[in-house]
């Protein structure tokens, strides 16, 4: 049996499993055990059901043991964002305003899919609340914190999904993307995440963030990542913007060479600030792609004039302020501040001004679409900062202000529905994690996949102290 089941991938498990080196119950218990040391330190999961899960375990090991494994996913551990439905667990999406005594009697489209994958659900990971910011804390849940330094974020919204594979606590993780909430504590944290193609993965319920809103895998590795989307990269009659099947096998995908692609390199998204340890180490990166055969030029798209920044704000805005329709003004009371103010200052937009918006989104995707004609990937920095304080909205400047542009890229991916992921990259001389952020044309899963997979082998990053 392998030493230590926390520190295994899920392709990991899967092979130790097929080996009769260790089984599902072994492997949960693992996890189960590491969770009650470690994650009162980092507050990455908001519920763990031990018991449904071990049952789950030991049902797929007697399936292991015959020789009949639902997938290869079949007994691994995953984590769920408690913005997404699993049955039997409140969704509370964060949040005090929402009442827990519901019958939560359905799953996802995601979760349903690794259900019957066999994989086992075990434990709902934080989120701020309905995900409207890029850190994790939330009145209901307090802060969650980075296995790298527990002072600091682990990103948001899906930080609790992000610490908690980082940390060991289970390989897999389903989180949500409305403007880089897979992203960006996949870079903070260290780990690989992974938004699709709008409609590559079904989602249910509808978000809150209409449109730009995305369900995906967060893993420690690119291979654990194509595993995972080949469960979950299905239609489901209950999104009606849900694509086709593609029948991509998404690990074989990875192993295609890259020789020859045409790779597209931006520093910065506009003038704002960026870290200079993180364009260090994105332009290191950028060389590493050059050595595996990529022709890689700097890039600088013609986006029509539009201001990316402001389009977003305005969608974000503008869905945000529906949780005044949702709930009576006498819960409002309930809600995190932020996400009072961010509704409130939502109401004021006119129905003008949405409109126009949309319209710079249709011009900002078509831009990003006459891109990749002419190059195969776009690498930028995930976010143009590494981790920083927990208890702040933003990092700060040397001038003592809020850096309110510390997340620049990944919200463009949202509204033009490119598939985007994000891979480690290195670590700045504090020991913080930097994400590279890698994107195609749409549908070009696989290839910004197999793109991250022939990084990550080129360039590892081992897991934080905490975490090992």
């Amino acid at each position: 049996m392998k030493s230590d089941l926390t520190q295994a991938t899920a392709a990991d498990l899967s092979a130790l499993y097929r080996k009769g080196r260790a089984s599902p119950v072994e492997a949960l218990k693992a996890i189960l055990a590491r969770a009650g040391k470690i994650n009162p330190k980092l507050n990455a999961l908001c519920l763990i059901d031990a018991e449904p899960a071990l049952k789950a375990a030991t049902a797929s090991e007697k399936r292991w043991k015959k020789g009949e494994p639902l997938s290869a996913l079949d007994g691994v551990p995953v984590s769920i964002k408690e913005l997404v439905r699993a049955k039997g667990w409140p969704t509370l999406m964060g949040s005090r305003a929402v009442d827990p005594h519901q019958p939560w009697d359905e799953d996802a489209p995601s979760v349903q899919r690794l259900r019957e994958a066999g994989a086992v659900i075990f434990a709902q990971s934080t989120s701020p609340e309905f995900g409207h910011k890029g850190i994790t804390e939330s009145p209901l849940r307090g802060i969650s914190r980075n296995p790298w330094n527990p002072d600091k974020t682990p990103g948001g919204s899906s930080g609790g999904a992000g610490a908690a594979v980082a940390a060991g606590l289970g390989p897999l993780a389903i989180g949500t993307d409305g403007g880089g909430s897979i992203r960006l504590p996949s870079a903070i944290c260290g780990i690989v995440g992974h938004k699709a193609t709008f409609g590559r993965v079904a989602a249910w319920p509808p978000s809150l963030n209409g449109d730009l809103a995305n369900t995906g895998p967060m893993t420690r590795t690119v291979e654990d990542c194509a595993l995972i989307m080949n469960v979950i990269a299905r239609p489901d009659v209950r999104d009606p913007g849900s694509l086709p099947p593609d029948d991509v096998d998404y690990v074989k995908k990875l192993h295609g060479k890259l020789k020859k692609l045409k790779v597209g390199l931006m520093l910065k998204f506009g003038d704002h600030p960026l870290d200079p340890e993180v364009g260090a180490l994105v332009m290191k990166a950028a060389k590493t792609f050059e050595k595996l055969g990529c022709d890689v030029e700097e890039a600088k798209p013609d986006l029509g004039g539009v201001d990316g920044r402001k389009a977003f704000s305005t969608h974000w805005l503008c869905f945000a302020q529906r949780v005044l329709q949702l709930f009576p003004p006498e819960k409002h009371q309930l809600l995190d501040p932020t996400l009072l103010a961010m509704a409130r200052d939502g109401a004021k937009y006119s129905s003008a001004d949405l409109v126009a918006a949309m319209a710079d989104r249709r011009t900002l995707s078509m831009a990003w679409n006459l891109f990749f004609e002419k190059y195969d990937l776009l690498l930028c920095p995930t976010l143009a900062v590494p981790a920083f304080d927990t208890g702040k909205t933003a990092p700060e400047l040397a001038d003592g202000t809020l850096n309110l542009q510390w997340s620049p890229y990944t919200h463009h991916f949202n509204m033009s529905r490119h598939p985007s992921a994000s891979v480690p990259c290195g670590l700045t001389k504090d020991g913080l994690p930097v994400g590279l952020m890698i994107t195609s044309g749409h549908y070009r899963d696989a290839l910004v996949l197999r793109a991250a997979h022939h990084y990550q082998q080129a360039a590892p990053l081992k897991m934080p102290a905490l975490a090992v």
